[in-house]
């Protein structure tokens, strides 16, 4: 499945317990050697206190380099769209690592994820030592003044004047591989364009710059509030793949809403051809 580009491998792993190593998700997210794709997602049975919630499945996230992640926006949508299909809900409770996420139909192929609160604690992102997190210290040409954040992975957003002059991912990998994050960093760069419309570009762990981040747009439309950029909760923030929609409510919580799309079905094998 895709969203707004972001392409995902998904794998049912709830009859046959599917545990990849780090080559497998390696080979099979790499176009020259597998499907190809932008993280593999698993779909597993709840846990014992994730069925007590009442959440249908558990999704798994693992990014190209074989290290399991803790959100992704986009993933979730295309991962709930499945399961909304598959039950043919119109709601739907998921578990992931950071918890429970509550997603609903939106229209035709389209899925809004309750993807929660999100914090500026300096422990909670996490950061290295204690700092302004509205105004962290780290700066690389443009990038500077940065908001860091989190919304179950962590981030850090720095609005810029001129988004297209810019050569993101070079100026946002020495950011990411600071020692100022223990755990990496998502590297936003950001754009306002009126006080309801933000322009995003995500440099995403491990290393990769994608034509979306649904994490990204959320923690970017909440550092536009926390900046004073914008007295708005729902803030649509484009990206290169398309736009998605974002509300920050009162409370921090934060719903993302955009689309997704099928494209393939298959068995996928082991270089024995071992049906996984």
């Amino acid at each position: 499945m895709q969203g707004l580009h972001n392409h995902f491998v998904i794998v049912d792993g709830r009859k046959t317990h599917y545990n990849p190593t780090v080559k497998e998700t390696v080979q099979i997210c790499d176009v020259n050697t597998g499907i190809g794709g932008d993280q593999l997602l698993i779909i597993e049975p709840p846990t014992t206190d994730g069925a007590s919630s009442g959440a249908y499945a558990f999704m798994r996230i693992i990014n190209i380099d074989g290290q399991d992640a803790e959100a992704c926006g986009n993933a979730t949508r295309c991962f709930a769209w499945l399961m909304l299909e598959e039950t043919g809900l119109d709601e739907i409770l998921l578990e992931t690592s950071v918890g429970p996420l509550r997603c609903w139909r939106r229209g035709k192929q389209q899925v809004s994820v309750e993807m929660g609160k999100i914090s500026n604690h300096w422990q909670a992102i996490p950061l290295a030592r204690d700092v302004d997190t509205l105004n962290i210290t780290l700066s690389n040409g443009p990038l500077k003044n940065g908001v860091a954040l989190n919304i179950g992975n962590p981030h850090v957003v720095f609005f810029v004047e001129d988004l297209d002059a810019l050569d993101v991912a070079a100026l946002a990998r020495p950011i990411q591989n600071d020692p100022l994050f223990p755990q990496k960093v998502n590297v936003g760069v950001a754009q306002k364009m009126s006080n309801s419309l933000v322009r995003l570009s995500v440099f995403e762990r491990p290393g990769i710059l994608t034509k979306a981040c649904g994490s990204g747009a959320c923690v970017a439309a909440r550092a536009a509030q926390l900046l004073g950029l914008t007295n708005k909760k729902e803030i649509v923030v484009d990206m290169l793949a398309g736009s998605v929609n974002v509300i920050v409510e009162e409370s921090r919580n934060a719903i993302l809403t955009g689309p997704v799309e099928f494209c393939f079905s298959g068995r996928l094998t082991g270089r024995e051809g071992r049906a996984v």
